[in-house]
Parts: C-alpha cells; structure tokens; sequence
C-alpha cells in the first residue's frame, strides 16, 4: 500500500473539520451570562425603551424616514429572532444548573453517608468507653467504699470513754 495508510500500527491522523474549533465550555458560560442578563428587570426596561423607540420612530418620525410602516412587520422579526435564540440560551442555562445541582446533591450525599459512618463509629467507641468504665473504680465508688469501712469499724469500736469533767473529779 502507498504510504502509511494501510498500516495498523499508527494511529489515523485526525480530519480536519471545515466548522470553525469552539470551547463548549466557554460557550456554556457566555451562554448563562446572556440567559441571566435576559432574566432581569434592565433587560424588561432596555427592551420595552426599544420597543417604544422603534414604534414611536415609524409612528411619527416623516414619512420618507419611517423604515417599518404600520403592521410593524420588521418590528415583529427581530422580536422572533431575539426569542428564538433566548429560549435555546435559557434551557442551556438550565441545563449547566441541573448539572452543577446534580453534583452538589451527589457530594452532599457522600458528605452525609461519611458523617453518618463517624457518628456510628463514635457512638461505638462511647459505648465501648462505658463498658470499659464500669470495671473501674471511681473517685466515688472508693468513697462510698471508704465511708462504708468507716462506719463499719466505728460500729465494731467501743463508744469511746469520755475524759471526766473537773467538777466530776473534784467530788
């Protein structure tokens, strides 16, 4: 064969594509940009100071200056236009959102199973410390073992002798 297009062990070079190379990307930003620009109120105001422009220059601009008559037709074509590419923008838009909600709700989700395995893991380790803490002495189980000696040995003692008074020795 001519050449190295009958070999198979090298890769096609890849074909040149007649359509202009863009960042989807970066499209899907400007996009959002446009769709949140059409979701505000400047953007109701600027169309609506258009729209009575446009109106008011071929209502009662001279005649030989007016450019789209009565019927408004032209008028009615660029509004056409201007919402045939907003629609598409705005579920672009749309869509890119779903997408980041999508991945926010998935690492919420991870965040939540790991701070539910963390608090099972401490509940465990709390339970297994107080497992581990009723065969220690406390402070007040030793106390209570002390003052139960104390008694026990001050029961067992003769009531102690009381010293005389003076006045019982000197009768």
């Amino acid at each position: 064969m001519d050449g190295d297009g009958g070999r198979l062990d090298r890769p096609k070079e890849p074909r040149r594509s007649p359509l202009p190379r863009w960042d989807p990307e970066a499209f899907g930003r400007t996009s959002e940009l446009i769709a949140r620009f059409l979701g505000t109120g400047r953007f109701i105001a600027w169309m609506t100071v258009f729209v009575v422009t446009w109106l008011a220059w071929n209502t009662l601009a001279p005649r030989p200056l007016r450019f789209d008559p009565f019927p408004f037709i032209f008028l009615t074509l660029m509004l056409s236009l201007q919402a045939s590419y907003s629609a598409p923008l705005i579920l672009l838009a749309q869509y890119r959102q779903a997408d980041r909600d999508r991945v926010n709700l998935e690492q919420d989700r991870a965040r939540d199973e790991r701070s539910i395995a963390d608090t099972e893991f401490l509940t465990r380790e709390i339970a297994s410390l107080r497992a581990g803490l009723g065969e220690v002495a406390t402070r007040d189980w030793i106390r209570s073992e002390f003052e139960g000696l104390v008694r026990e040995l001050d029961e067992g003692r003769p009531a102690p002798s009381r010293a005389p008074s003076r006045e019982e020795r000197d009768r």
